[in-house]
């Protein structure tokens, strides 16, 4: 893993710098940084902080995308955080994720568990280095299916079910927070004890598609309370990824590093080889460079301008007199960015309420928000269907935007019989 500078002590004892004051000014590397495949996907969540559904077909070919596990290799990144879209439909994935593993660096991916056959997960359960997010979004069909489309609640379960029967202990069933799936908490927490696995929630952001359901889905304020309250109680066993340090301004932190890594710890690789300063904030205001550019993503990391502005002491603006700012920093930038709000303001979501100030001083409707840079979206928004791989996939071929373009695929049967 990627260390903070050498010359910074650890921050234990009293006048010594904290460890999460040392991660504000930048690492040499990040210590972890999300990568998302290919912007392809066989359904069409509301949410998708990527508007994904299409593929790009200029995303990074096989060549290149080893290219940069090389430098991920090269500057000791810990792990990275694949995503998309569905990283599974892509062709080369598996071999990606070999090649990932045997050169060192962990892959931990995010799936809609669509692939997750029983062969699939048993090779999976068999690599120490990989770690697996399953994505679900309700404890019951209804709820998941209303944001993520018919079917997709029996596909998890099936995942999981599949991940389980072949050993895999301690994958992870990821879940944004709505106002919807909030009062299931404990459900959730039951689920993943089924499997043997580990909850893990995260914060709905107004990116992507997720910018027109936000007003619709996020929690309420006294459901943020709720959670904070819960995340006290269970947060050692359930994992956050920070999400939620803007609610410390409740008063006691959460478990975690309480820290916007953007552009200092972590950041996003797009399929096209953008680098972003943080997963949620896909848009050219936050865009730091690109791969495929000389030096490559390790000359991004240490030479973006942007990076170099996000590393220098942030003064806190509007929020610098509050006596939480220390521990909640102002909270979210892309929530601030993506609802219209200064970003040295108060989080939207602040737990003071200051934020809910803000956003009524806001003008009426959404033409004056920032919009998120790309839209993938299917051009209709076909019904998600299960489906089960028949056989080995042709390559794909560079100007192919289907996102199962190359797949010989057959409908799963209504009783979910097939596997």
């Amino acid at each position: 893993m990627t260390t903070a500078p050498r010359a910074a002590p650890a921050a234990t004892a009293p006048g010594t710098p904290r460890l999460v004051d040392l991660f504000e000014h930048g690492l040499d590397a990040p210590i972890c940084l999300t990568w998302e495949l290919t912007y392809a996907c066989n359904l069409a969540c509301a949410h998708c902080l990527s508007s994904s559904g299409r593929r790009d077909p200029r995303e990074l070919s096989t060549a290149e995308a080893k290219a940069v596990i090389d430098e991920l290799e090269a500057m000791q990144v810990f792990y990275v955080n694949i995503g998309g879209g569905e990283p599974t439909v892509r062709a080369d994935f598996w071999e990606l994720l070999d090649y990932a593993t045997a050169h060192h660096v962990g892959v931990k991916f995010s799936t809609n568990g669509v692939r997750i056959t029983p062969e699939a997960a048993e090779r999976l359960a068999r690599n120490d280095y990989v770690d697996v997010q399953i994505s679900l979004d309700g404890a019951t069909a209804d709820v998941n299916d209303a944001v993520r489309g018919p079917g997709s609640y029996a596909t998890a379960l099936r995942a999981m079910e599949n991940l389980a029967a072949a050993g895999m202990r301690n994958f992870k069933i990821s879940v944004v927070c709505t106002r919807h799936n909030l009062p299931q908490l404990d459900a959730f927490k039951a689920l993943a004890d089924r499997f043997g696995a580990q909850l893990r929630l995260t914060r709905l952001r107004p990116s992507g598609r997720g910018a027109d359901v936000w007003d619709d889905l996020r929690p309420t304020a006294a459901q943020q309370r709720e959670l904070y309250d819960w995340l006290l109680a269970h947060g050692e066993n359930v994992l956050t990824g920070d999400s939620f340090f803007h609610l410390s301004a409740y008063g006691q932190a959460l478990p975690g590093l309480n820290l916007c890594g953007a552009g200092r710890v972590v950041c996003l690789i797009d399929p096209v080889g953008d680098v972003y300063a943080c997963p949620f904030a896909i848009h050219d205001e936050f865009l730091a460079g690109n791969v495929r550019a000389p030096g490559g993503f390790g000359g991004v990391w240490r030479d973006s301008e942007l990076f170099r502005r996000l590393r220098t002491p942030q003064h806190g603006g509007a929020c610098a007199s509050c006596a939480f700012y220390d521990t909640c920093k102002g909270g979210c930038m892309a929530a601030k960015f993506f609802t219209g709000l200064p970003l040295d303001g108060p989080d939207p979501e602040c737990a003071q309420g200051h934020g809910e100030e803000r956003l009524a001083r806001r003008p009426a409707g959404r033409a004056h928000l920032p919009k998120p840079s790309g839209d993938h979206s299917h051009r209709t928004s076909p019904r998600p269907v299960d489906l089960v791989l028949t056989r080995r996939r042709p390559p794909v071929s560079d100007c192919a935007e289907d996102p199962l373009a190359g797949l010989d695929l057959t409908p799963m049967e209504k009783d979910g019989a097939r596997a």
